[in-house]
């Protein structure tokens, strides 16, 4: 079932976090993982084909911007008691297979999940440099079938403007793609 995530004030201060790795095995939290000029936090999972679609997009923009100073973290925060491929041995396989250059986290308690008000997968967050929101949207208007190709365009205006130290403008598409797996 399509969602699509819900607007957030300009200026929200990130939610911390501490969360296990699936890929290092080790806790990492916001402060350790955050960029010196920009952080995106990226809520996703393995089976959404929205976030399937859009994967090897993320991929190239972290490997783009992580030369600018802007961190890239991954969140997965479904229940993978009922949904076994966004389990966190699941998560290291395809953290492996698509060779994510960022941290690809497990939300078990879906607790930052909640902080951030996430909603769908993707859910793009942008912060700057002092983990302000500057933005919270979609990668670009590419979605599955619908022949648009995967360019991140969205997201690439907003690094640039954040990095640039400049006010996101224009219209902030939500993000749109598969409901959170919430537990029941």
């Amino acid at each position: 079932m399509a969602a699509s995530s819900t607007p957030m004030p300009a200026g929200t201060l990130a939610p911390d976090f501490q969360l296990p790795d699936t890929v290092s095995g080790n806790t990492l939290s916001l402060d350790t993982l955050r960029g010196q000029r920009g952080t995106v936090v990226m809520f996703i999972c393995n089976h959404c084909p929205y976030v399937v679609h859009v994967q090897q997009e993320l991929v190239r923009l972290a490997n783009d911007y992580r030369a600018r100073g802007v961190a890239f973290v991954a969140i997965c925060a479904n229940d993978a008691e009922r949904y076994p491929d966004d389990a966190p041995e699941r998560m290291r396989e395809e953290a492996h297979r698509l060779g994510y250059p960022f941290p690809y986290l497990h939300d078990e308690t879906q607790s930052t999940a909640r902080a951030y008000d996430a909603v769908c997968t993707p859910d793009i967050y942008l912060f700057d440099k002092d983990l302000r929101l500057t933005y919270r949207g979609q990668l670009d208007d590419s979605r599955p079938r619908n022949d648009v190709p995967v360019t991140g365009s969205s997201l690439r205006a907003a690094l640039d403007a954040t990095i640039a130290g400049q006010p996101v403008e224009g219209e902030q598409k939500a993000s749109v793609g598969c409901s959170i797996k919430w537990r029941e």
